[in-house]
């Protein structure tokens, strides 16, 4: 990936940062996108170490203005864009069963979770056309393809972004831009791993069942997410488009 340019938004911790890591390990310029200056500064730090001339722009992705803005500083600096994953969207509130919520967290669940998803790909268009070529990663959730209690809200908007992928990836198909998505399900080494296990309550127990029943013995790693995020923006995947690809150690195949 040398000489390709990745905007990785939510790429200062979890699995954004292990994008990042291992765009930069493949030799791409990275610039990564947060809401907190002291998260970038650590993820800066982290990047550097591997050789990265890393950047950090503090957006929000769910701001679409921020994110026009961040495509347009990018382009001023680099001359361009190439790669765009974006991973930078979490609803503040977790698991939840559909008859506790209230009707204001349904909505603000849906639209914390979307749009963030989707700004992103919508202001970074302009650049990648511009550009002739690129590619695009939504990372989104494994609870679109396999309905679990208490992730109604959480898994239609994943579902969302999956239509979303293949409806995009023949739109962009005219301007050769490719469009792929990476479902997650329970995933080690990130915040959210720390959030959920830290303490008592219905989210807990509910992966906490779930980990007894991975296959592989084991829930997946941010760094191995990473891997096919950085292989799915690669020149090895110029024929996969339209796709999702579930990274969940075999923990769910429904609606597969």
């Amino acid at each position: 990936m040398k000489g390709k340019v990745a905007l990785i938004t939510g790429g200062t911790r979890g699995i954004g940062h292990a994008v990042a890591q291992a765009l930069a390990r493949a030799g791409a310029q990275v610039i990564v996108t947060g809401r907190d200056p002291a998260h970038g500064e650590q993820a800066l730090s982290a990047l550097r170490d591997l050789g990265s001339q890393a950047v950090f722009e503090a957006a929000e992705a769910g701001d679409h203005a921020a994110m026009v803005g961040v495509v347009e500083r990018t382009v001023a600096r680099f001359g361009g864009l190439d790669i765009l994953v974006s991973a930078g969207a979490a609803g503040a509130l977790g698991p939840t069963p559909f008859a506790e919520m209230t009707a204001a967290q349904i909505e603000s669940s849906f639209n914390a979770r979307l749009y963030p998803r989707i700004f992103p790909v919508h202001a970074a268009l302009p650049a990648l056309r511009a550009r002739g070529s690129g590619t695009v990663i939504m990372v989104t959730t494994d609870a679109a393809r396999h309905p679990t209690p208490g992730e109604a809200i959480i898994g239609a908007t994943g579902a969302a972004i999956l239509l979303m992928t293949k409806a995009l990836a023949r739109e962009f198909s005219r301007w050769n831009i490719r469009v792929n998505a990476v479902a997650l399900t329970l995933t080690s080494d990130t915040p959210a791993w720390d959030r959920i296990f830290s303490k008592p309550g219905f989210e807990n127990r509910l992966f906490s069942k779930a980990l007894e029943r991975f296959p592989q013995g084991r829930a997946p790693n941010a760094a191995e997410v990473a891997g096919v995020v950085a292989f799915l923006a690669s020149d090895a995947a110029s024929q996969v488009t339209g796709q999702t690809v579930s990274v969940n150690g075999g923990l769910s195949f429904g609606g597969w």
